[in-house]
């Protein structure tokens, strides 16, 4: 490696607004969740989701676990997902009770397969919940009729996918829930936290009282829930970075268009008709030896990377039950070929240029 300056696969940003913010929550002495979380979910309704209701959680796992079970996901019930995903999406649907069914994806967006779905489906399954992965919409047109003419329920895995699209309409809006994360490595964080966008009042109602030990009134608890709140002090950090995040998110798309144009010798992403990628990452596929090109990318020219994601969902020891003998072969293939590039709105132009020249490098050398 060179003395250059390492340029990380993710880099949040976190200025002086966010701190500015953090300090007007302390000072108020209502640390906890209050009128921050409640402003923050209005704001993020209107700015993301098209005006769904949305509730504000601790993290987006329990925002997906909530969901499910307000969504009356239980013991008995199998749920469809993509193996090829972070293991927060079969682990819950195992939390409450219910099955993880994985199925295969589609090679081209890393989503579900609704060819694949369509034959998963049996008297058990209670729902589908495919993955936005990278910040790509997921097939949604097929998998919204399948699930309309199946009598089954749509849950949306949207973590990584913040303001993406497909026809023009918003991802977080298809289904009977969505959820978002909010983690720091997502487009836009408020540090720790996850958002649940629902589809209906009385969904709405029933995460709200999941999250705070079951109960809308102090005291009154109606149900058994979890403490799963969000602070005032993260909800601040999210309402400033909602203001940016629409920015943020051009220059990411800038910054893949530019590599899009440039990259030679691997597979670049490609994009769906329809559909408005926010690269949350810019995921390429390395044909031959992914580590070895990573690793060299790494030690020789200063870059990172990162590899999402290496186990499948169903090769994990912890999800691995759920699916003995499994075979997906895309799942499979994926897991051994996709490497994610460096595409936050960090990056400069000499950025850009450094992991233009070494990725091109790399991929000559190795034809």
């Amino acid at each position: 490696m060179t003395d250059r300056t390492f340029i990380p696969a993710a880099k949040p940003i976190i200025g002086d607004d966010e701190r500015a913010a953090v300090d007007r929550v302390l000072r108020s002495g209502m640390v906890a969740q209050g009128p921050e979380v409640a402003e923050f979910e209005r704001e993020f309704a209107d700015r993301m989701v098209a005006g769904r209701r949305s509730v504000a959680v601790n993290s987006g796992t329990s925002g997906l676990h909530l969901g499910l079970l307000a969504a009356g996901v239980g013991p008995g019930d199998e749920v469809i997902v993509p193996s090829f995903t972070f293991a927060a999406t079969g682990n819950a649907v195992a939390l409450t009770g219910a099955t993880p069914v994985f199925v295969d994806i589609e090679p081209e967006t890393f989503s579900l397969d609704p060819v694949a779905v369509e034959a998963a489906i049996t008297e058990r399954t209670k729902g589908v919940m495919p993955v936005h992965l990278y910040g790509h919409p997921a097939r949604m047109r097929e998998l919204v009729e399948i699930a309309e003419r199946r009598g089954i329920q749509l849950f949306e895995d949207a973590a990584q996918a913040h303001g993406a699209e497909l026809d023009g309409r918003r991802v977080g809006t298809f289904g009977r829930f969505a959820m978002f994360s909010l983690y720091p490595t997502k487009n836009m964080t408020s540090g720790e936290g996850g958002m649940v966008a629902c589809a209906d009042a009385d969904l709405e109602r029933s995460v709200r009282l999941l999250r705070n030990q079951g109960m809308e009134r102090q005291y009154e608890n109606e149900v058994v829930g979890f403490n799963a709140r969000m602070t005032d002090i993260h909800a601040a950090i999210g309402r400033v970075q909602l203001t940016k995040v629409d920015a943020w998110t051009e220059q990411r798309r800038d910054n893949a268009a530019l590599l899009d144009a440039r990259l030679t010798g691997v597979v670049v992403p490609p994009v769906a008709p329809g559909a408005r990628h926010v690269y949350h990452q810019y995921t390429i596929r390395v044909l031959e030896d992914r580590d070895g090109f990573a690793a060299a990318l790494r030690d020789e020219h200063g870059i990172g990377s990162g590899v999402y994601y290496p186990i499948p969902n169903h090769r994990l020891p912890s999800l691995a039950p759920y699916a003995p003998g499994l075979e997906l072969p895309e799942t499979e293939r994926a897991a051994r070929e996709v490497l994610s590039l460096p595409v936050h709105p960090s990056l400069s132009a000499a950025d850009l240029d450094r992991i233009v020249d070494a990725v091109n490098a790399l991929a000559t050398a190795g034809a």
